[in-house]
């Protein structure tokens, strides 16, 4: 089957702040691999591209620079089909896609999966434009769309994520390891210990340090490549740590931790994304975090009440509940914390955030570019929020780029716009 895709957002991204404050959903990562990554499982013949909020398409295209942003080149005999970014399971879909002789709306009980547009039903859409050009083509004809149901399901918010963790990974895992070659120039130390070694798979270049503890007893571990595991590290799975990331003292279980991060003491249950620096004692778990966080020693969130009631997320202002008992802290990109800082059960925490005081931070939402404590939180200066990054980014050998100033901008001046997305 000729196909193109084309992976968009539509207007839930707003469920996923304040990870997608400055990025699309599908760079959301539940395993090793960010959704977006999943697609050519499912669809191995397909030629993808993506679609973006415009305002967030340059900075898109500079981090996914091999992939077309907010363009979708067809040839004439071409189907587009248009997949939702946040799709968790694909289900029955890449049964039901070939075997459709019409264009098709697919849909489940928490929105549009998918819309299939044949190649001769697309003749007057120029075969070089953008998405919202085949959405404007669409919108007109949405009601004459035949619809069919599909067993492929929607993530909804950021804590279903957080939940498919362990199941992700695993999944990921044995992706991986169907094409993964033999490493070169690893070193596990005299005193290092692997259990059970065959779910444990270290990269080129990983160092494994003595005393250090790799346990995959409940499920697979992946230290990619040119990592290391410090003494007294215990890395517990199932686990997945990126490539160039340093796993100091303590406990790091059930995660997935980005690449270039420094990590200690205890994460549970957590998803880091890349250059997180969480090096010294304190708890973070059942968590969700940003790029360029840092967290100050100590810094401790709650992940669980007392009374072991079911946990309300403020989002975007709104109480939603997220039906679950174990919810941690939702944390944006370059946001830091003072040591000592401590985080209510379920808070959600906006991006460029400098927070300190060595107190519990109570707020259950704390807006992006926030500078201070609870009760006292002023406005972070932008330029002074700019200043930060660009030192905290040069020492890991990195740039704070216009593109990304610009995005930032956007979240500070409150000014996102959902210009781009596509709604079906």
């Amino acid at each position: 089957m000729n196909l193109k895709i084309c992976l968009y957002e539509d207007k839930t991204y707003r469920n996923f702040y304040p990870l997608t404050l400055t990025r699309p959903v599908y760079l959301l990562r539940p395993g090793i691999e960010p959704l977006y990554n999943k697609v050519g499982r499912h669809f191995s013949d397909a030629d993808l591209c993506l679609a973006v909020r415009e305002q967030m398409a340059p900075l898109l295209a500079e981090r996914e620079r091999e992939m077309p942003v907010n363009i979708i080149k067809r040839e004439a005999d071409q189907d587009v089909l248009f997949l939702n970014g946040r799709i968790r399971d694909y289900g029955n879909l890449p049964e039901l896609i070939p075997q459709c002789r019409i264009s098709t709306l697919f849909t489940t009980e928490n929105g549009t999966v998918a819309l299939l547009l044949k190649a001769e039903e697309i003749e007057a859409v120029p075969a070089i434009t953008t998405p919202s050009d085949y959405a404007r083509h669409v919108e007109g004809k949405r009601e004459e769309l035949p619809e069919a149901d599909t067993t492929a399901t929607l993530y909804s918010y950021c804590w279903d994520i957080m939940a498919d963790i362990g199941a992700r990974i695993k999944e990921d895992f044995s992706y991986r390891m169907g094409s993964a070659g033999a490493p070169q120039a690893v070193r596990v130390a005299d005193g290092a210990y692997l259990m059970n070694e065959s779910d444990i798979y270290l990269g080129h270049g990983v160092r494994v340090n003595p005393g250090a503890i790799l346990d995959a007893s409940s499920g697979p571990v992946y230290i990619g490549d040119n990592s290391q595991i410090d003494s007294l590290a215990i890395v517990r799975g199932p686990c997945y740590i990126g490539p160039n990331t340093i796993v100091a003292r303590g406990v790091i279980s059930g995660s997935s931790i980005g690449h270039t991060c420094r990590v200690g003491g205890e994460v549970e249950e957590s998803i880091f994304h890349e250059y997180v620096n969480k090096h010294h004692e304190g708890f973070i778990g059942h968590s969700m975090v940003g790029a360029w966080v840092n967290f100050g020693a100590l810094t401790t969130n709650s992940d669980l009440k007392n009374n072991y009631s079911v946990i309300r997320v403020t989002l975007n202002g709104q109480q939603v509940d997220t039906g679950s008992i174990k919810v941690g802290s939702f944390i944006g990109d370059h946001t830091k914390f003072g040591i000592g800082t401590l985080l209510t059960t379920g808070i959600n925490v906006g991006t460029c955030c400098n927070v300190f005081g060595g107190a519990l931070i109570s707020d259950k939402e704390v807006g992006s570019f926030r500078w201070g404590s609870s009760g006292s939180f002023v406005e972070h200066d932008f330029d002074k929020a700019m200043d930060t990054n660009r030192k905290v980014m040069s020492r890991r050998g990195a740039t704070l780029s216009p593109n990304e100033v610009s995005a930032l901008q956007s979240v500070f001046q409150n000014a996102i716009s959902d210009d781009g997305v596509i709604g079906l």
